[in-house]
């Protein structure tokens, strides 16, 4: 009878070990499985910025399809008759009642709401974080250019997806951002109008931009997200992640913890962190009160009204060009509502999306790099970005003028020429004052290298002096600093007896890109064991490709 009952127990395991080997013999999951279970994931605190945007969109579609089950995308004005006693027989849009009706009638639904918002904001903060510090540590580079590319449209699509949701609710501030957007539309010479009646459905507010904007929030663009999201971390599997030089860490290999079980904890306990951080804000602090902007009316505009901070650039913008418009074969051209509403956020993207390719243009040709770049090593890409960064941290204040005049009781136009002048004289200065202080922590690197770094005491010498006592770097720390990108200058076609130096540009953008540096004291020894850390994969020697 044992045997029998040990018999039967068997059969349901054999059937099912046939049943997954016939199904990996068709689709290789188990190999892939086991491969991608293991792979190791460098551990920085950096690296976790990626997955504090990914958790917040993740918490996005959950809090957002609470929110679809109670919000009425339509636009045709009603009387209010919630339970909002101060707006009570006022008319509104259905849109904007039903918000009102999840804010003080639905359970949970004010909480909810909220931490969709915040939510956003993190999400929208956490991929801009994202980008900069794969800007700043030069993990763009090849092999990676596609996968920054479809970084910088996942911003963009990010950008676009929280315009979008923060219009739904038809309030008087929401109203107001689409009415500067139909504004920045209109300012396209020739087909402004037509695209302004085609996204609007007829002259402004109309009565279809909810139910589109609605479509595309919770439909079109989450959509367009997500599979760019996948595509996004199949990149990151596929080429294997970015990391920082240390000991035992090269060009050719990943050095972290495997995918299961340490990363897998560590990741879900930050998705955690971040659902509590996110429902603390909601719970604590208010945001986007829709009942004290009141409905939207065409004729009305809110006082102190700025968007959200992802888009607060073009509102600064928008404020402090100059008036401006010419004619043009019977075409208006609005300059003062074309050149920042059009022409500077699509620069910006087109700066975004051709910047790795401009910094390989400079380069010349290099093989992969998996290692990050130290800020302080690479100046001048570092000086650019916090430049950029000043343009926007101007605008952004320019944004709230307004406010600013009111708090502090200052002149408008006053404050504005102020806004009009940093807007040249901050990224000056901010590219000037970046690549000193580059060089400056290379010098303190270098001479860290030859007479160590400075202890916490003072020795007396033999002849009653003082002198700093200081202590020899550790073999990591002299490994962080020693194993650097340094690409040289470009000279090809610089050579005499040409008629046509036509790498001339290009020759003369290296210079000023790569021309400046703190050269470290290396011996032949440490030179060439730098070389072979920085080798491409495949070029390495020794058993582990080092």
């Amino acid at each position: 009878m044992a045997e029998s009952r040990g018999d039967e127990s068997a059969r349901p395991a054999a059937r099912g070990e046939r049943l997954a080997t016939v199904l990996d013999r068709r689709l290789p999951v188990s190999s892939a499985g086991k491969q991608f279970l293991r792979k190791a994931f460098p551990d920085h605190w950096s690296f976790l910025l990626g997955e504090i945007a990914l958790y917040s969109l993740l918490l996005l579609v959950l809090t957002g399809v609470y929110l679809t089950f109670f919000f009425h995308p339509d636009m045709t004005e009603q009387t209010y008759t919630g339970s909002y006693p101060p707006m009570q027989g006022v008319r509104t849009s259905e849109a904007y009642a039903s918000v009102l009706h999840i804010s003080f009638d639905v359970r949970g639904g004010l909480l909810v709401r909220q931490i969709h918002h915040w939510g956003a904001l993190v999400f929208v903060a956490a991929i801009g974080v994202h980008l900069m510090r794969i800007f700043f540590t030069g993990a763009f580079r090849r092999p990676r250019e596609v996968n920054w590319t479809i970084g910088v449209t996942l911003f963009l699509l990010a950008l676009l997806e929280g315009f979008c949701g923060y219009s739904l609710p038809d309030d008087l501030l929401s109203g107001t951002g689409l009415r500067t957007a139909q504004g920045i539309v209109l300012s396209i010479p020739i087909v402004g109008t037509y695209l302004s009646f085609f996204v609007f459905g007829g002259q402004f507010p109309g009565e279809e931009i909810i139910p589109r904007l609605y479509v595309a929030h919770i439909l079109l663009l989450p959509g367009l997200l997500l599979a760019l999201v996948a595509a996004h971390l199949g990149f990151v599997v596929y080429h294997k992640h970015t990391q920082w030089a240390r000991p035992g860490r090269t060009n050719r290999n990943a050095v972290g913890k495997p995918m299961v079980p340490q990363y897998t904890a560590k990741s879900v306990g930050l998705f955690f962190v971040v659902a509590a951080v996110l429902t603390l804000l909601a719970g604590l602090l208010q945001i986007n009160p829709v009942w004290d902007f009141g409905p939207y009316r065409a004729d009305h505009v809110s006082i102190d009204a700025q968007p959200d901070w992802y888009v607060g650039f073009l509102e600064g913008a928008l404020r402090l060009m100059p008036g401006a418009e010419s004619n043009f074969a019977g075409h208006t051209v609005t300059w003062d509502v074309l050149l920042p509403g059009v022409v500077l956020p699509t620069m910006v993207f087109a700066l975004l999306y051709g910047y790795p390719y401009f910094e390989r243009w400079v380069t010349g040709p290099m093989p992969e790099r998996h290692l990050c770049d130290r800020p302080r090593d690479q100046l001048t890409r570092t000086a650019l970005g916090v430049a950029a960064v000043s343009v926007y941290a101007v605008l952004l204040a320019a944004g709230g003028q307004d406010v600013l005049v009111r708090v502090f009781a200052i002149r408008l136009e006053l404050l504005t020429y102020a806004f009009r002048t940093a807007l040249f004289v901050v990224p000056f200065v901010a590219y000037h004052a970046t690549r000193r202080a580059c060089l400056g922590l290379q010098a303190t690197d270098r001479k860290h290298l030859v007479v160590g770094r400075m202890a916490a005491e003072v020795r007396r010498t033999a002849d009653g002096g003082y002198q700093e006592a200081r202590t020899l770097l550790s073999g990591s720390e002299a490994y962080h600093i020693l194993v650097r990108d340094e690409p040289r200058p470009r000279t090809q076609g610089t050579e005499p007896r040409r008629w046509f130096r036509r790498h001339r540009v290009r020759n003369a953008l290296s210079r000023w890109y790569f021309g400046e540096r703190v050269e470290l004291p290396l011996s032949d020894r440490q030179r060439q064991g730098a070389e072979v850390v920085r080798a491409a994969p495949g070029q390495g020697e020794g058993p582990d490709g080092a």
